[in-house]
């Protein structure tokens, strides 16, 4: 694996690319996995906050119905937490939401939500709480544009902000010529009786 891989974000306001840490392998690996299975595609940005960050990542986010849930859901496991001093919540910068210190002493990584920093005068107070573990490098502006979005009273976005999909660029060479072609070409892994 690249040792920092780097995505594609299509959103409905723009498209950001994204570069994960290599100090950071729980949780880059983590991202990774949960791209390969296609797990944020169709997600919604249910947390924004001018100024401050937007966040998503919760697979409830896909159900207009369930929308009293939405912030709470996740793939049914946490990450092990990852402070990394060299890593800061600057504008762009990826980190791991997760529940207070109360609830969560050990400061573990929900395992699929994430938020990105729009202003870093107003999070660095998170520096060393929370795992920062990748940034936005191209599309800085889509950032904006979604923290412009307005919202409820819970943060919620009144319109749907939606994660379209996110893809890896940028494979190295090796690793784009072991994938087929044509999906069809795949082969069949899948135990059978």
């Amino acid at each position: 694996m690249k040792a920092q891989p780097e995505f594609e974000m299509v959103t409905s306001h723009g498209t950001m690319k994204i570069r994960l840490y290599d100090k950071t392998p729980q949780h880059r690996d983590n991202f990774v996995k949960l791209v390969e299975e296609k797990f944020y595609d169709g997600l919604r940005f249910h947390r924004v906050i001018d100024g401050f960050m937007i966040q998503g990542g919760d697979p409830y986010t896909k159900d207009t119905s369930l929308v009293a849930k939405w912030g709470t859901g996740g793939p049914g496991y946490t990450v092990p937490a990852e402070f990394v001093s060299e890593y800061h919540h600057k504008k762009g910068a990826i980190a791991a939401a997760r529940l207070g210190d109360m609830a969560n002493p050990r400061r573990a990584s929900s395992g699929s939500q994430f938020y990105i920093v729009q202003n870093e005068r107003t999070c660095a107070q998170l520096d060393g709480g929370y795992t920062v573990y990748g940034e936005v490098f191209d599309g800085l502006e889509v950032i904006d544009r979604i923290a412009a979005v307005p919202t409820d009273r819970r943060d919620c976005p009144y319109e749907d902000v939606m994660i379209i999909s996110v893809r890896q660029i940028g494979l190295p060479e090796a690793e784009v010529a072991d994938e087929p072609a044509d999906s069809t070409q795949a082969t069949d892994t899948t135990s059978r009786p």
